[in-house]
């Protein structure tokens, strides 16, 4: 019988850019951990600098948008000038977001998502899959935004804490190891990217799985918070999907 190899999935190159050495360190350690190629950069002309030598060869740039001299949106409108076809997925570290006309901003110029710049080293790679493989990941019909931001819940008297995977219009998953059971009704409470409030959303449990976590769908949520979140799946969505 003829053994069938298994499939191992390509080395990615990332470019990591921000000037605090600990956030370089923590996500360069993360991808060289799974074999991945990480560029760390420090300065807004190191950043250009590789995009511009080696634009071809990169698979990703996770980003600060406030590193000294890099004028915020405008370093992305920079990265978008070198890479003509908008083809270099962009992630944007969300704690570096100033304001909500900047994600509107961000999301006219088609940046594929957020991720928390302070996510432990373990769920650094989880966070980045979606972006680094994203043919292995369903694209379901519903409107659904990768994001990798903090999120709180309360269940009877505990409350815990971890990060989002995605997000859309009727709820969100969770990545967690201990993942509540199907029907468990809870508190969700986080905080959208350049969002001037947390939104807090009554949810249930919809589907769970120790694997990857659980996905919370919201059953009551404040309309302007739902409004909220309404505007940041469309703009996001709409401006990065795929023809």
């Amino acid at each position: 019988m003829t053994a069938v190899p298994l499939t191992v999935p390509a080395a990615k190159t990332v470019i990591v850019a921000d000037d605090t050495a600990f956030v370089r360190d923590r996500f360069s350690a993360a991808l060289k951990g799974a074999g991945h190629t990480a560029v760390a950069v420090a300065s807004v002309s190191e950043l250009l600098a590789r995009v511009r030598r080696d634009a071809g060869q990169i698979d990703l740039v996770v980003m600060d948008l406030r590193m000294p001299h890099s004028g915020g949106v405008d370093l992305v409108r920079e990265l978008r000038k070198i890479d003509g076809g908008r083809q270099l997925p962009i992630l944007v570290f969300s704690g570096t977001i100033a304001s909500a006309n900047e994600v509107r901003d961000l999301a006219a110029l088609g940046i594929a998502g957020y991720v928390n710049e302070y996510s432990s080293e373990q769920h650094i790679l989880p966070a980045l899959a979606p972006h680094l493989f994203p043919d292995n990941f369903n694209r379901r019909g519903s409107p659904r935004v990768t994001l990798g931001i903090p999120v709180s819940y309360r269940f009877g008297n505990t409350i815990a804490a971890a990060l989002t995977l995605n997000i859309s219009k009727g709820g969100v998953a969770v990545r967690t190891m201990s993942p509540l059971q199907q029907g468990s009704k809870i508190r969700a409470r986080f905080r959208l990217p350049g969002g001037k409030s947390e939104i807090e959303a009554e949810s249930r449990v919809a589907w769970t799985d120790r694997r990857i976590g659980m996905g919370l769908q919201f059953e009551q949520v404040n309309p302007v918070a739902q409004a909220a979140i309404d505007e940041f799946i469309d703009q996001h969505f709409f401006s990065n999907r795929k023809a």
